[in-house]
């Protein structure tokens, strides 16, 4: 039934609605796209050249469909592909994954080397369908294989070699309909953005929970990418860029990842910038509004964690995009915008990836002592950027019952100035020698294993002295997130033990490329930590417990034979009146001062090597 009258209304809207009037400005409707979306300007980009005829042998779905706002399911775009590596030499398939729903995840590669890559070339991964209801990197990628198949480009394989992941969220992209993202403008058949376990997959760069996400480390460490590009389409505010892309360290900021941030802004950015102006897109950088009611009050940099790709590439040092493409544009000027950014791509690691292999190295050499780590907004302006808006107007909604934004679809002649905040530490992690992971936590190993994280096995009980970390005031979270409970603590307390490891156990010393990322999983009180994300439950549940009319004569006895203790006590009884009048509490504060109490008690299990 719901669907049945969103139809309706759908249909009176194409009729009434005054945005979807014809003009000069505005282009046809066709019946499958929302029709209360914004009016998209006008725009016909010298990259439709790209497009071959549907009466062409190796036309994509895309490009056959009249509209352009096709994208093939995944049976079909598997097939197609097929073929292709069926007929070119330069074409290959490789499966690195099977989904939780049981269809495998592949890669298409595409390389003059054969099955073994000159490892004097760089390599560029482009990713496509982390979110499958944003597919444009698919489609844009069948055009761009298929045209160095066999339409003349062929010479971008002469220097470097293309891995593209049509689609990592197969299971995902088969949840498919036309009411799959409401602020977006085509494909009409968008897959859903969660996987088949309900997981945001764009989340999922550190923890590494889910298949998906596991098998693309696996195909990053085997391959090594140079540069990784990670294709999405926004949501948010309208503004004139079609292609927004960005990284960690853009424009000088602070990065993990300093001389890689500095070639992606001083090579990378120009080259690809040119490339789309060249064929009248429009490029810009990352769109994050801080208001989504007033698009004029400032932009932010989106957050900075290594859940997401941007922030894991600029920990792990390799070199990642986040490329945003504009949801409000027509699906063929993004899927063209993309094509032209991944060619340009290939041509700026062509001309300039020795200098990148450069960066990549030196900051893989680093080893701060201070790792920054949980990123807030800073309500500091870190700088004024310039903006290509679109026109709007408020108006009174008398569906919310307040005022709504209405974009008109014209270009803003006037740039307007918006204020940029960053992102900031608010807390600084000291860097150990290394981790102890002791051996029953082998679902911990294996996380960091599949991290390609170096370590020692233990193959007999070492006994050794370690900082030992008690977690203060561990705090469940009040909801679930990405299938977890989240845990956080006001602090940690160390304590000096020398503590048995058994067999199986691993020592992990941060003195290696990842070593930032060591830091960040295995420090409890990192957000991004695998105890912040609700991995160690065990540590904060106390075993053994004593009655009251136990502890109560200990206690008193305690105070008699310690005068200390029992200043201290009186101090707290003078100090907290919630305390003095909660017996239970008292009892329990004199409790946690015996030898009969739990040691383990919120002791995080994961060892300090100082």
């Amino acid at each position: 039934m719901r669907l049945s009258i969103v139809s309706v209304v759908f249909g009176a809207f194409l009729i009434s609605s005054p945005a979807m009037s014809q003009s000069p400005s505005v282009p046809n409707t066709a019946p499958w796209e929302q029709p209360f979306l914004p009016p998209a300007p006008a725009w016909d980009g010298a990259s439709r050249a790209l497009l071959r005829d549907a009466s062409d042998p190796w036309v994509t779905a895309f490009e056959a469909d009249p509209e352009h706002d096709e994208s093939p399911n995944y049976a079909d775009t598997r097939a197609w592909f097929d073929r292709l590596d069926a007929a070119s030499d330069l074409i290959r398939i490789e499966q690195f994954g099977v989904s939780p729903e049981g269809r495998p995840i592949y890669a298409v590669i595409a390389s003059k080397d054969g099955a073994a890559f000159d490892p004097a070339k760089p390599v560029l991964l482009a990713q496509a369908g982390i979110h499958p209801g944003e597919i444009d990197g698919k489609d844009a990628g069948m055009m761009l294989l298929r045209d160095i198949a066999f339409y003349g480009k062929a010479d971008l394989l002469d220097r470097v070699n293309l891995i593209l992941i049509p689609i990592l969220s197969v299971d995902g992209h088969e949840r498919a309909s036309a009411y799959s993202r409401p602020n977006q403008r085509g494909p009409r058949i968008q897959g859903w953005r969660n996987t088949a376990t309900n997981q945001n997959l764009n989340r999922d760069y550190l923890k590494l929970d889910q298949v998906e996400m596991r098998a693309v480390r696996g195909l990053v460490l085997k391959y090594r990418p140079d540069l990784y590009l990670d294709i999405h389409v926004t949501d948010g505010m309208d503004y004139q860029y079609d292609i927004t892309y960005g990284f960690n360290g853009e424009n000088g900021v602070w990065s993990r990842s300093p001389a890689i941030a500095l070639w992606l802004d001083d090579s990378f950015k120009p080259a690809i910038n040119a490339a789309l102006e060249a064929e009248d897109h429009i490029p810009g950088e990352l769109v994050f509004g801080t208001d989504d009611s007033n698009p004029r009050a400032g932009l932010t940099d989106g957050g900075l964690g290594e859940r997401f790709s941007n922030g894991w590439g600029s920990a792990a040092h390799v070199p990642t995009v986040l490329i945003e493409n504009h949801s409000l544009k027509p699906y063929e000027q993004r899927v063209l915008g993309t094509y032209v950014l991944l060619e340009a791509a290939m041509r700026r690691l062509a001309a300039d990836g020795t200098a990148l292999r450069t960066a990549i190295a030196a900051d893989s050499a680093l080893r701060p002592a201070g790792i920054p780590a949980n990123f807030t907004a800073d309500p500091t302006p870190a700088y004024t950027r310039t903006f290509k808006g679109i026109r709007y107007e408020m108006y009174d909604s008398p569906a919310s019952g307040r005022q709504e934004i209405r974009w008109l679809g014209e270009a803003d002649p006037e740039p307007w100035s918006l204020p940029f905040y960053g992102s900031r530490p608010t807390l600084t992690l000291q860097r150990p020698t290394a981790y102890w992971v002791p051996g029953h936590r082998a679902d911990i190993i294996e996380r960091l294993r599949l991290h390609g994280i170096r370590m020692e096995t233990l193959p007999s009980p070492r006994t050794v002295t370690v900082n030992m970390l008690r977690l203060n005031e561990p705090r469940l979270a009040a909801r679930a997130n990405e299938g977890r409970v989240g845990v956080t603590v006001t602090g940690v307390t160390p304590e000096r033990h020398d503590w048995t490891f058994p067999v199986g156990s691993v020592r992990v010393p941060t003195d290696q490329p990842l070593g930032d990322i060591v830091v960040l999983l295995l420090e409890p009180q990192s957000s991004e930590s695998f105890f912040a994300w609700g991995m160690f439950p065990e540590v904060l549940s106390r075993v053994e417990y004593i009655e009251g009319y136990a502890i109560a004569p200990l206690a008193e006895a305690m105070m008699a034979a310690d005068p200390a203790l029992k200043a201290e006590f009186e101090a707290k009884l003078a100090a907290e009146p919630a305390f003095a009048s909660d017996g239970d509490a008292r009892l329990q504060w004199f409790y946690e001062r015996t030898p009969f109490y739990d040691e383990r008690f919120r002791l995080y299990p994961v060892a300090r090597e100082e």
